[in-house]
């Protein structure tokens, strides 16, 4: 089984959300921090990011944070996280999260985390990106999101195959057999991207 390196986290940032989604975010970084994976994050301090960055730090393990300039100039990012990498911008901040990484991890999270989750679907569709995406579906968060990517399996909006671009899991705990449990993927996808 191929060891898991470095793993890239999309979260939330809010403060106000129910006590479940920390209680996970912070199991699945003791899940990772045991197997010395490292976590590369979007740099925040708060919400689910200020958690995944406090157990991993706790843990004593090792997290990157990615963020653009105009964020660390409001004082989003996280002062005990001492590996940063400050970008031009969000595009930018995107592309950074890809490099290196041995899968991307989705908890649950808000516009942002949608819209990281949905780049890196179409990346993968493309044969850009090739590594499992995993997506934690906590008490069915992530339910009408994968519904609706069935609908557009059903209406050949995306192919069958397409389905194996992600795999969800409900265990935070179960988060390095979620990632080996993903279907390989290849860069020549790009030659059934086409429905």
């Amino acid at each position: 089984m191929q060891k898991i390196k470095k793993v890239c986290v999309y979260c939330a940032s809010s403060d106000k959300i129910d006590s479940k989604y920390f209680e996970a975010t912070k199991t699945l970084a003791k899940a990772l921090t045991k197997n010395n994976t490292t976590v590369v994050y979007g740099g925040g301090a708060r919400g689910l990011m200020g958690q995944l960055a406090d157990t991993v730090l706790e843990e004593k393990g090792r997290i990157i944070g990615i963020m653009p300039h105009f964020m660390k100039e409001v004082e989003f990012h996280h002062k005990d996280v001492n590996e940063f990498i400050f970008t031009a911008d969000m595009h930018e901040r995107k592309k950074q999260f890809m490099v290196g990484v041995d899968a991307l991890i989705t908890l649950p999270g808000g516009c942002g985390t949608f819209e990281e989750l949905m780049e890196a679907i179409t990346l993968k569709r493309l044969g850009i990106f090739t590594k499992p995406i995993v997506i934690l579906n906590l008490d069915g968060y992530y339910d009408d999101l994968l519904n609706m990517l069935e609908k557009a399996i059903s209406e050949n909006f995306l192919a069958d195959a397409h389905r194996d671009i992600w795999t969800v899991f409900t265990d935070p705990s179960k988060v390095l057999e979620a990632i080996h449990n993903s279907k390989p993927w290849s860069n020549d996808a790009i030659k059934f991207a086409q429905v």
